[in-house]
């Protein structure tokens, strides 16, 4: 399938996210409705069946009528067997299919590029909703077994799994592909009309019926699209007649407009002046060698929302449901293509995923450092999620005019070394907090100057997977 030009990456280039340990808010109820519709299956009864809480009925005529009801308990009870396969229905199993939703590449490339620029840590699940939630960011990915593959037309056409949807719709979803459409206008129509043939399933006007294209009109549009539905009777009984004014106007503006078809893949291009002689000529040279079978195909998230096949689209509905409540797929995606891009995905609180484009670390207890840098990470540790000014609040008092500014000046340099060596993670809303865990390496840091950033050694990192990642809400 082939992607708009332009995608809509606007909020995607614009991250902002809740603080990562913010809880969603609770879902209601998802069963709540149940009561309800319990209470109108209880109306809904036949009134036979409804009883009423008061005296049961002792008068001789009520007693003959009971005795009447009786007499014809075996028509009721047909009437029942009747309303009760009407109302179970087996359920429709969907295909075998497993669908994976895959970062779309232009909306990656232009995460990670933003990761990039900035020192900020981002919740890999917020990330990953952010890419589900609209299609434009996200590719399908469709895997088939062997014994149901996936049909589609030519290389990049409709998808289905129904080979007969497929046959019968191809000319309809791949004209443009294979013929050139031109639409121009003949000389107005002249005549008085009182009426207008109207299609009701599809809502095409046929026109008068007594109008000399009427019955060509009538059996092209059934052998177009309703020939392998009903018979031509049974298709006739489908069509209305109305005696609105304006639809007779409208179906002699939608009379001037001629439709021809030429061929673009032949030497010698061939026009057809109807829908009709394009489609056979589509059905006898294009047709037999067109629709391949695959068991794997990815199409973009823009054509997986629009395609023909309902199954399909119920299917991939279904799914991308199930995904924005627990994106882990799409989780799993993004930190690979990260790690690949040279971003770090770690772990902190409850489990959750983080990305960020500094490797974090933890200091080592024990470790040498100065007085300014203790007292950050002293006041980091002891208010997780403290934000830069509640920081310079808290360590800087009793300072004013250029004293102040220096202070100010020098924390904002020892804050910038922590976060840019890993030792202090800053999430994307401003928030700070030491990394979780301790660092398996023991390396002794050396202790920076005023206004000097140290030179500090790689402290070994593990690597976390987001195969066995405990997903937490963001």
């Amino acid at each position: 399938m082939v992607l708009e030009s332009a995608v809509d990456l606007v909020d995607l280039l614009d991250l902002k996210m809740p603080p990562a340990w913010v809880n969603e808010p609770a879902e209601a109820g998802r069963y709540s409705h149940i009561e309800g519709e319990e209470r109108t299956r209880r109306d809904e009864r036949p009134p036979h069946e409804r009883r009423s809480k008061g005296k049961r009925p002792t008068s001789k005529g009520e007693k003959g009528k009971r005795a009447g009801e009786r007499l014809h308990g075996k028509k009721r009870d047909r009437y029942l067997h009747r309303g009760q396969d009407r109302q179970v229905s087996a359920p429709i199993a969907p295909p075998p299919i497993i669908v994976r939703f895959l970062p779309h590449p232009l909306a990656l490339e232009n995460v990670v590029a933003q990761i990039k620029e900035n020192s900020v840590a981002y919740s890999l699940f917020a990330l990953a909703r952010l890419f589900l939630e609209k299609p434009a960011r996200y590719d399908v990915r469709l895997t088939a077994p062997a014994e149901l593959p996936l049909l589609q037309v030519g290389e990049d056409g409709a998808v289905s799994v129904d080979r007969q949807f497929l046959e019968r719709n191809a000319f309809r979803l791949a004209q443009s592909d294979f013929y050139k459409i031109d639409i121009t206008q003949s000389e107005p129509i002249k005549g008085n009309f009182s009426n207008v043939a109207r299609c009701k399933l599809s809502g095409t006007l046929l026109g008068p019926t007594n109008h000399h294209d009427y019955q060509k009109r009538l059996r092209s549009l059934y052998e177009q699209r309703f020939s392998r539905r009903m018979n031509f009777a049974d298709y006739q009984r489908q069509i209305e007649i109305l005696t609105d004014p304006q639809l007779v106007e409208r179906w002699k503006e939608d009379a001037r407009k001629l439709t021809t078809f030429t061929t673009l893949r032949e030497d010698t291009p061939a026009t057809f002046a109807s829908a009709g002689e394009a489609e056979r000529h589509f059905r006898e040279s294009y047709l037999p060698g067109l629709i391949r079978s695959t068991q794997e195909l990815t199409i973009d998230g823009v054509a997986s929302r629009s395609l023909s096949d309902r199954v399909l689209h119920r299917l991939i509905e279904g799914e991308w449901a199930s995904a924005t409540r627990s994106p882990s797929g799409m989780m799993q995606e993004l930190g690979a293509q990260f790690r690949q891009a040279g971003l770090y995905v770690f772990r902190h609180r409850r489990g959750m995923l983080f990305v960020s484009p500094i490797r974090v670390r933890a200091f080592i207890a024990g470790t040498a450092m100065s007085p300014s840098i203790k007292a950050i990470m002293e006041s980091v540790s002891s208010a997780p999620g403290i934000g830069r000014k509640e920081l310079a609040d808290k360590l800087i008092v009793d300072l004013a005019g250029e004293e102040a500014e220096r202070a100010k000046l020098a924390l904002a340099a020892d804050l910038r070394w922590l976060v840019s060596e890993g030792y202090v993670v800053e999430f994307n809303d401003g928030s700070l907090d030491l990394p979780r865990g301790k660092a398996k390496a023991v390396v002794e840091a050396a202790v920076p100057a005023a206004n000097e950033p140290p030179e500090q050694a790689e402290i070994a990192q593990p690597a976390m997977s987001l195969v066995d990642a405990e997903i937490g809400g963001s």
